[in-house]
């Protein structure tokens, strides 16, 4: 195993406390993160790690090892970037759906354009799926489970379904305290065929359906938004599309012990040897980002 490898291996198990922990952020499996651990430790003839019932814990020979690796590791990505700043060039295309674009995409497209100013980006939004090699495409955001086994992923958070109201509209309407109580609800809804029909909910007990007649249906997210927090009805849209209007007050959550699932958001890119220096830029940059954001841990709402 390379060296710079292993000593990344080293700093994610410390920062993360825990094997399993480490085998996550590097998508490994945990004997594979064991066998390096203990490589390092016969190479260098020294514990470097103590195993608590709770955490893992550097020793004081492991701790000194980790600054050093560290420090060594961002020397290296920075030397890296340093080194393909200027090569960094021609066409980068991507997707993402239209809202999550809009929020969080656009916003990391800007940065990367005043970093490296000799790319030009594509980017597509599009809550239709695109397929990465029909579309020429070289990086794409999906929520949810993915369809096609043979792409390079990684997690960067997890969203949610949510009922939403304004504060206004529930002293008006009152609040529902069961599925089956939205019927009695004006309800706004997007415009897919399930959306429109029924909503579904998941409960300790089996997932329940409710068929709803929508006295709005509207086919963009951001007018469903205008017309929850205009107190025109309930609506159903993912967490990190609500995030910021709850965080403000402005919409509140209803049936929160009905959430369905989370389901994950993911980059994806297509499964190549080696991923392209444009794409790999990109890929780092979302990939960090991203992965900060409240609106995509679902524990913080």
């Amino acid at each position: 195993m390379d060296k710079l490898d292993e000593l990344a291996v080293f700093v994610a198990v410390v920062q993360q406390g825990s094997l399993a922990g480490a085998a996550r952020t590097l998508r490994r499996s945990p004997p594979a993160i064991t066998r390096t651990l203990a490589a390092l430790e016969n190479r260098f003839a020294v514990s470097l790690i103590e195993r608590t019932t709770r955490r893992l814990q550097p020793t004081q020979a492991g701790l000194e090892l980790y600054e050093r690796a560290r420090s060594l590791l961002e020397d290296y990505q920075q030397a890296l970037v340093t080194t393909t700043r200027n090569q960094l060039s021609g066409k980068l295309r991507l997707t993402a759906p239209v809202q999550f674009g809009r929020k969080h995409i656009a916003p990391l497209v800007l940065t990367f354009l005043e970093i490296y100013p000799d790319i030009q980006i594509d980017l597509q939004l599009s809550d239709r799926y695109q397929d990465l090699i029909e579309q020429g495409l070289d990086m794409a955001v999906r929520i949810g489970q993915l369809r096609d086994s043979s792409l390079v992923a990684t997690e960067v958070g997890s969203v949610q379904k949510m009922l939403v109201a304004s504060p206004a509209y529930l002293t008006l309407h009152g609040k529902p305290l069961t599925p089956v109580m939205l019927t009695d609800h004006r309800l706004i809804a997007g415009t897919t065929a399930t959306s429109q029909r029924e909503w579904r909910f998941a409960a300790e007990a089996p997932q329940e359906r409710v068929r709803i007649t929508p006295r709005l249906t509207v086919n963009e997210v951001e007018t469903q938004l205008i017309a929850a927090r205009a107190g025109k009805g309930i609506a159903r849209l993912l967490s990190y599309q609500v995030y910021d209007d709850i965080q403000q007050g402005s919409l509140c959550e209803v049936l929160a012990e009905f959430r369905t699932p989370a389901v994950p958001v993911q980059l994806v890119t297509q499964n190549v040897k080696y991923m392209p220096a444009k794409v790999r830029a990109f890929w780092d940059l979302a990939r960090t980002t991203l992965s900060e954001l409240s609106s995509l841990r679902v524990e913080s709402l």
